[in-house]
C-alpha cells in the first residue's frame, strides 16, 4: 500500500481526490504518479528560485496531466481564481495542486470551499490556517491574500 508522501513540504490532504503541497523535488511526480495523481496542478511561478525546473516535462514523461497556473504572490487575481477552479471543476482527479509553501493553494482551496464547495466556512479556514493565515501574516505579499480571500466572500466580512 502506498502513503501520502508527508516529508513533501507542506503536505495536506483534502479529499481522496485532492491533495496540495509546497515545492515539488524532482523525485515528487512519480511519488505522486504512485497514489494515484492524474493532474499536478502548480499556482507557483516557474522563475521562483525553488521552482521545479522541467516540471511539466517530468509529468508528461509519468503520464501525469500538467497545468500551470502562475499566480504571483503579491498579485492574486480573480482570472486566477476562474483558471483555478476549472481545472478542480472540470478534472476527476486525482489531483495534487502545489505552489512554492502551500500558501497560494490553500487560499485558493479556501475560497473554493467556501464558496464553490459549500463548506462551512469555519472548516474550510482551518484548512487553509493549517498552512498559513494570509488575515494574520505579516509576510510580505499576505495583505493582497487577505483581500483575495474576502473578495468572493459570501455575505458580510468577518
Amino acid at each position: 500500500m502506498v502513503t501520502d508522501p508527508t516529508d513533501i513540504r507542506a503536505w495536506q490532504r483534502l479529499s481522496d481526490r485532492i491533495t496540495t503541497s509546497g515545492w515539488l523535488l524532482p523525485d515528487d511526480p512519480a511519488r505522486l504518479a504512485a497514489l494515484g495523481v492524474k493532474r499536478i496542478v502548480n499556482l507557483a511561478l516557474d522563475t521562483h528560485p525553488e521552482a521545479l525546473a522541467g516540471e511539466a516535462d517530468l509529468c508528461a514523461a509519468l503520464g501525469i496531466g500538467y497545468t500551470h497556473i502562475p499566480i504571483p504572490f503579491d498579485a492574486p487575481r480573480e482570472g486566477h481564481f476562474d483558471a483555478f477552479r476549472a481545472v478542480i471543476d472540470g478534472d476527476g482527479g486525482p489531483i495534487h495542486v502545489h505552489c512554492i509553501a502551500n500558501w497560494r493553494v490553500s487560499a485558493c482551496f479556501y475560497r473554493y470551499n467556501r464558496d464553490v464547495a459549500g463548506m462551512a466556512e469555519p472548516e474550510a479556514r482551518l484548512l487553509m490556517t493549517a498552512q498559513w493565515d494570509p488575515e494574520t501574516s505579516d509576510y510580505p505579499g499576505a495583505a493582497a491574500w487577505a483581500a483575495f480571500i474576502a473578495s468572493g466572500q459570501k455575505g458580510e466580512p468577518a
